[in-house]
């Protein structure tokens, strides 16, 4: 059993930053971020395995997004810079052994969700 829980989302203006944070007890499993907004899918964001050289990214995010995790905290990082409105969602942390990083059925655990809202 995982548990993940999220921190770091609040109200930044376009352009700037924010770090998220997903601490995790349990096992330690490769970890991503997702991402929704009301009346869509959940979107995903990025994704990072143990080995934490291995990374993905959505286009949409690639260069501007990176993820990262401390295994001694067993906690993995968002840090999310150039913000647009369009970066605006509820993110999401998840665990699990997935093989297709980006599926957000192979994840076993989930977060609360964390709040992003950029001003234009």
């Amino acid at each position: 059993q995982v548990h993940l829980v999220e921190s770091g989302g609040g109200l930044v203006q376009a352009g700037g930053s924010l770090r998220l944070s997903c601490a995790a007890s349990g096992h330690t499993y490769p970890m991503a971020w997702f991402r929704q907004v009301p009346g869509k899918e959940r979107e995903f964001v990025a994704a990072i395995r143990l080995s934490a050289s291995a990374t993905f990214y959505a286009d949409s995010v690639k260069g501007r997004f990176t993820i990262s995790r401390d295994m001694a905290k067993n906690t993995a990082y968002l840090q999310m810079n150039t913000l647009t409105p369009e970066d605006t969602a509820v993110y999401y942390c998840a665990a699990g052994t997935a093989v297709r990083p980006s599926r957000a059925d192979e994840y076993d655990w989930w977060g609360q969700g964390t709040l992003v809202t950029v001003s234009s």
